[in-house]
């Protein structure tokens, strides 16, 4: 650079309208042409349970579900997914309840340090989607590309045959520890129902 003019040796790729739905809500926002999808996600749609870990399509942290099947974001362009009906795990959830992948994991063990849980969440419900009833072996098969450094797998795997369980009706889903609802101060502070001595 010098003084205040700037020469880019590449010119930049043009912006554009990006349509698809995430988690079942329909998304426009607009990115350049050549844009991942991870980048998408995180940065567009603010879908930061997407991560970001290697950039090359090795640990599987970016997993999502492009039209039910399970893909690597940080190796799709955005373009390959405009259109389609895209779940990443914040879509896996039933609102303020916990999907049975997702409980059966917090039970089980299946999440430690909890980098790598996002991918492997939607890699597991990938594989239950189309399999309620996965073999030790179909399992370790779905989830071949997701890397975890901490649980040594066998948690995971007894994580995902819990939520099998569940898929098949052998088992039921606990009941959550307590009902969703609403803020209890929609309007702020100054909300007329508050407690009183409630924190300000």
């Amino acid at each position: 650079m010098v003084g205040e003019e700037h020469v880019s040796m590449v010119p930049a790729a043009p912006s554009k309208i990006w349509a698809a739905d995430v988690n079942g809500q329909p998304k426009e926002v607009l990115v350049n042409s050549n844009a991942i999808l991870l980048d998408v996600l995180r940065d567009k749609v603010g879908c930061l349970g997407v991560k970001r870990g290697c950039d090359m399509g090795t640990c599987g942290c970016c997993t999502v579900m492009i039209d039910g099947e399970p893909r690597l974001s940080c190796l799709t362009m955005a373009q390959d997914a405009e259109g389609c009906d895209i779940t990443t795990v914040e879509g896996l959830a039933d609102g303020a309840h916990l999907a049975p992948i997702q409980k059966c994991f917090a039970d089980h063990g299946g999440s430690q340090c909890g980098f790598c849980t996002p991918g492997f969440l939607v890699a597991s419900q990938a594989l239950l989607n189309e399999n309620s009833n996965p073999s030790n072996q179909e399992i370790a098969c779905a989830i071949e590309g997701n890397l975890c450094r901490c649980t040594g797998y066998q948690q995971i795997i007894e994580s995902i045959q819990a939520a099998a369980a569940i898929h098949r009706g052998e088992s039921e889903l606990p009941a959550p520890a307590s009902d969703a609802h609403p803020d209890p101060n929609p309007s702020g502070p100054d909300e007329p129902t508050m407690p009183p001595g409630h924190a300000r």
